[in-house]
């Protein structure tokens, strides 16, 4: 069997790939990138990877002999070296979210659309252990048509907007909160098997922490439309207080109701179908 050659660009996000990629039977760890070589280094170590393996320039890396790129990276580097991975024959795995702007969205569909590799965005969410048995009870039936979901993510990273030990902002300082609407968005669409057509967004205000940006927007709450006429509600924000963070789901459709819990990211919820829970369970 075929093992697929597996490069990481992105060592600080992206390492928590590397173990799940080296324990599965189909593929290794084959080259590593990074702006840094110190952390190449100790990746090199664990994994037994040469010299030649390790890459500070991602274009170099980006040619050398591996089928797959894992993007690990800042979203605002996504659009461009997803491009540069498909267009040099590699298949892409890409933290969310795919781009920070329109064009870079553009590209990205427009590269994918051309090329005979694949591309698909790492929205980690849509496979947590209530999302997947959510799942089965839609495609059931048991909720009938949905009408409407929502979800709240509140993860304070007031820390990543704003770097503690230089008191500088970092790229997260120029990324609005409702940008970061994939953990949300991804498993509400997979539930519904629709997508977005319409979209709103309020919140602007800038009082928890100093204005260095976008990022430093206390909350903001988005309402889409989708193409089967469904409304969706998503609450983000990313300096908001709550601990611990808030990343919790509901969906109504005709026949009932299902709502995560509110105190962890995959803690039982609640849910209701007409004619079969005499309340809600």
């Amino acid at each position: 069997m075929k093992k697929y050659k597996v490069g990481l660009v992105g060592v600080r996000r992206g390492s928590s790939y590397l173990s799940v990629f080296a324990n599965n039977p189909r593929t290794e760890i084959a080259a590593v990138c990074d702006l840094k070589h110190e952390p190449l280094v100790e990746i090199a170590k664990q994994y037994h990877l040469n010299d030649n393996r390790l890459f500070t320039d991602y274009y170099d890396f980006v040619n050398a002999d591996i089928d797959i790129v894992v993007l690990g990276t800042p979203i605002p580097f996504h659009a461009e070296q997803t491009v540069a991975a498909l267009e040099n024959g590699k298949h892409v795995l890409s933290e969310v979210t795919a781009s920070d702007t329109i064009e870079g969205c553009e590209a990205i569909f427009k590269a994918a659309s051309r090329s005979k590799y694949k591309y698909m965005l790492a929205e980690n969410c849509i496979y947590m252990h209530f999302c997947r048995q959510w799942k089965k009870w839609v495609d059931a039936g048991k909720l009938g048509p949905i009408y409407y979901a929502e979800a709240d993510y509140v993860h304070e990273i007031r820390h990543l907007v704003i770097d503690p030990a230089t008191d500088s902002p970092n790229w997260r300082a120029q990324r609005p909160p409702i940008h970061y609407c994939s953990h949300s968005l991804g498993p509400l669409l997979y539930l519904m098997d629709d997508y977005i057509v319409k979209a709103t967004c309020s919140g602007k205000n800038k009082t928890i922490i100093r204005d260095v940006g976008p990022g430093a927007i206390d909350i903001q709450v988005a309402l889409f439309e989708t193409a089967k006429g469904a409304t969706i509600k998503v609450l983000r924000s990313s300096v908001a207080t709550r601990r611990p963070p808030l990343c919790t789901y509901g969906i109504y459709g005709k026949y009932g109701f299902l709502e995560s819990g509110r105190e962890d990211y995959e803690n039982i919820g609640m849910r209701y179908f007409e004619g079969e829970d005499p309340k809600g369970v």
